[in-house]
């Protein structure tokens, strides 16, 4: 995919809240399982965070862990749809740790390896290229609601990288994401950052996302642009 400046000013993209298959690591790809109580919580902390921003565009996953954390960003009412975020297809390792996957593959690894049974690297890299080529076509900012492989291969194409990139982007549950341009080339803003607004209470910030002077949490800029 063609590396080109593009319309879209941010695309900001959130990794649903925590389930019970995250907590054990199991891989969870196509089975359809809800947000745990603290994966709600966590989402409804990031509320806050996009709470009076205006996107041109909202897409989610169909996944329920997707759309659930969605709407607990308050975002639920514009959402669209999309299929190609859906989470990586891990066909016969769907369900398993990767301890237990490794038993009977050693030193497997999905960015290189893929899925028997499912989807391999450049499979799920062409399903990131049509959601990044439909943010890149809107004119405006853009949020995504999706999984943590199928986002960590899209922020490798978004900057122009092979699927396989996506093994460098650690991301975790509940976290937002900004993807933007620096001198019209794609570019990362924000990388697995975690919601708070102020600090915890004693002075000391809790880390993720900048909350802004008046205590609201930002995902905007909050000095000049870099050089």
């Amino acid at each position: 995919m063609a590396v080109t400046a593009h319309a879209a000013r941010r695309v900001v993209a959130v990794r649903h809240g925590e389930t019970a298959w995250s907590v054990s690591g199991q891989h969870t790809g196509t089975t359809d399982i809800p947000l745990t109580d603290d994966g709600r919580r966590l989402a409804a902390r990031l509320r806050a965070v996009v709470a009076g921003e205006s996107f041109a565009l909202v897409l989610t996953s169909p996944l329920q862990r997707a759309r659930e954390t969605c709407a607990l960003c308050g975002l639920a009412d514009t959402a669209v749809i999309e299929p190609d975020l859906v989470e990586w297809n891990y066909g016969k390792y769907e369900g398993l740790t990767p301890a237990q996957i490794h038993a009977t593959a050693p030193g497997w690894l999905i960015f290189r390896d893929g899925c028997p049974g499912g989807e391999t690297p450049a499979e799920v890299g062409a399903r990131v290229d049509r959601v990044i080529a439909r943010a890149r076509a809107v004119d405006g900012d853009v949020a995504l609601f999706a999984h943590g492989h199928v986002l960590r291969v899209l922020v490798a194409r978004w900057l122009g990288l092979p699927p396989g990139a996506g093994q460098h982007f650690l991301l975790d549950t509940g976290t937002l994401n900004v993807l933007s341009t620096y001198r019209g080339l794609p570019a990362v803003k924000t990388w697995n950052a975690s919601a708070f607004v102020g600090g915890d209470g004693a002075g000391r910030s809790t880390g993720g996302v900048a909350s802004s002077p008046t205590g609201k949490a930002s995902w905007r800029p909050t000095s000049a642009s870099p050089r």
